[in-house]
């Protein structure tokens, strides 16, 4: 056991640890600490923080301490911030320039832990939040505005709250050079009588939560020799969100996504007077979880493609 504010009795419990996965939250008040001892004791860690802050914190602060003892830091590994970066890295791969990255989320059912709650009361009350625009990584006021996401079927377009505070605003500009990046969050999540009234929940309660993790890619055509626009989405989706997103949730979540086997295709015009062809592919570990990838390139001039696997 090692308090919070005891720097000496975390430092003695992460020298005698390979690695620490910090699942203690919110990270905003528990996170600085325990990663800081961590990086200095050359002790692995793993954290599944949602929070932009901590985040943001971890890689300003921790990187030259981590580099020197030789531990390897891994923050917001879960389902929020985990799952969406890796589906950003998929689907900006091959494209030339990015302008914008859209993290979209979708939750129903969800059923807050204790820490889910405390995370979620902070959260909204910051005033000051980390933002990723025009290149640039920003600490202030942001407006809160409605937004439609297009989520591929089945969901479809959704209601959103734009932005959402998550930590991908941090770690996708970290290896993908967008312009703006963004997370969003359907406004019918919190509209839910359960959100705030179910720490008392059951395991079997909370897995009942449906989630899907779909990113947004857009590349803008910067210089006249260069593609007008290209979009291409990609979601992942699953069941059994605990809260706040665990360990346990989000590989969950990442097997449904790397389940997809090939299918077979078919023709279709997917924009009035051009052609375009369809591919569909749906990977299901059981009847609910699903994965899906759209990819859309739009050329100024010639046919649009709209492959959906």
């Amino acid at each position: 056991m090692a308090p919070l504010d005891d720097p000496k009795a975390l430092r003695r419990l992460t020298e005698s640890a390979a690695a620490l996965i910090h699942c203690a939250g919110p990270y905003a008040e528990t996170g600085a600490a325990v990663a800081s001892a961590a990086a200095e004791a050359g002790c692995h860690y793993l954290d599944h923080a949602v929070e932009p802050h901590p985040v943001k914190h971890l890689f300003d602060t921790l990187d030259e301490p981590a580099r020197r003892s030789g531990a390897v830091l891994v923050p917001s590994m879960s389902f929020y911030g985990g799952l969406a970066d890796l589906l950003a890295s998929a689907v900006t791969a091959g494209m030339a320039a990015v302008d914008r990255v859209t993290v979209g989320y979708a939750v129903t059912g969800w059923r807050m832990t204790p820490g889910a709650r405390r995370t979620a009361e902070l959260l909204i009350a910051e005033i000051d939040r980390v933002t990723f625009t025009e290149g640039a990584q920003r600490v202030g006021p942001a407006e809160i505005r409605n937004a439609v996401f297009p989520f591929p079927p089945p969901l479809g377009p959704r209601t959103m709250i734009a932005p959402f505070p998550s930590s991908e605003v941090v770690t996708i500009p970290r290896h993908i050079a967008a312009r703006t990046v963004e997370s969003q969050l359907t406004s019918s999540t919190f509209e839910e009588e359960q959100v705030f009234t179910s720490e008392g929940a059951s395991a079997q309660e909370r897995a009942g939560t449906e989630f899907t993790v779909a990113v947004q890619a857009t590349a803008g055509r910067r210089r006249p020799e260069r593609p007008s626009v290209g979009a291409r989405h990609l979601a992942g989706r699953g069941t059994g969100l605990g809260g706040g997103g665990n360990a346990a949730d989000g590989r969950r979540g990442a097997r449904a996504g790397r389940g997809a086997r090939p299918g077979r295709g078919g023709a279709r015009r997917s924009v009035p007077g051009r052609a375009g062809a369809t591919r569909r592919l749906h990977g299901r570990r059981d009847t609910r979880p699903r994965a899906v990838l759209t990819s859309i390139d739009r050329p100024t001039d010639g046919p649009t493609a709209d492959r959906r696997l």
